[in-house]
């Protein structure tokens, strides 16, 4: 089976005030179907920077970059975004939920703009399972950090992405919220069978995966296959 995503020398770099910043730097990688990945490294080592390029949030500036059987790097911004739309789902440190509607319309938007049918009932029915069924009229204001990151989680597997990525999904959240959602992650991931890539500076969450990348300057300093410890219960709710 191919892989789901793959990098062949990809950098990217940037002008800055005459000078040329390489914060990607020849990556190369492949991610299997189904796989769990963490992506970490000290900060500037380029992990927002790849998991944008992988995304197709961004475009790299050498390099082959292929996505579910899809060349992003030969697409213009529309045709990454429908990609974007088809295959991927986003889970990110601030939450990003949409300010002015309630919980249960920010999870029903992904599906609406798909063209899906009974949406109401699917996001009814992913807010249940990250057990938010009693908040889903509460807008974000409402809602505590965990709270509204459990939306996103909902948010995030409402169009059945193939793959998933998270920008630090816990970085704003206390220990005690990080674990449970830390472990509804890996739950929902689980169950949907979906490709998991996440970028974080937490050791925990990273032990989970199966696969651990560590980025430095902006290349691969190690690439570890790891006995993913992704089978904890999820924490009880207090």
């Amino acid at each position: 089976m191919p892989p789901i995503l793959s990098l062949d020398h990809v950098s990217k770099t940037y002008q800055s005030a005459g000078h040329r910043l390489t914060v990607l730097d020849a990556v190369s990688l492949t991610v299997e179907e189904g796989s769990t990945l963490a992506v970490v490294g000290p900060s500037g080592s380029g992990k927002t920077t790849l998991l944008g390029l992988c995304a197709g949030l961004d475009n790299a500036t050498e390099g082959r970059i292929e996505l579910n059987g899809v060349r992003l790097d030969t697409l213009d911004e529309d045709a990454r975004a429908r990609v974007r739309n088809l295959y991927i789902g986003f889970i990110f440190q601030n939450f990003q939920l949409l300010p002015t509607l309630t919980a249960l319309e920010n999870v029903m938007v992904p599906m609406e703009l798909r063209g899906e049918r009974q949406v109401w009932n699917r996001a009814l029915e992913l807010l249940d399972k990250v057990g938010l069924s009693e908040r889903v009229h509460h807008y974000p204001s409402q809602l505590s950090g965990g709270e509204q990151q459990r939306v996103s989680l909902a948010r995030a597997f409402s169009n059945k992405p193939r793959i998933l990525f998270a920008d630090e999904p816990t970085g704003n959240l206390d220990t005690e919220t990080s674990a449970r959602i830390e472990a509804l992650l890996f739950s929902l991931n689980q169950e949907a069978g979906t490709t998991l890539i996440v970028v974080t500076h937490n050791v925990e969450l990273a032990a989970r995966t199966g696969r651990i990348i560590r980025l430095k300057g902006g290349r691969i300093l190690s690439d570890e296959r790891t006995t993913p410890d992704c089978q904890q219960p999820i924490p009880p709710r207090t």
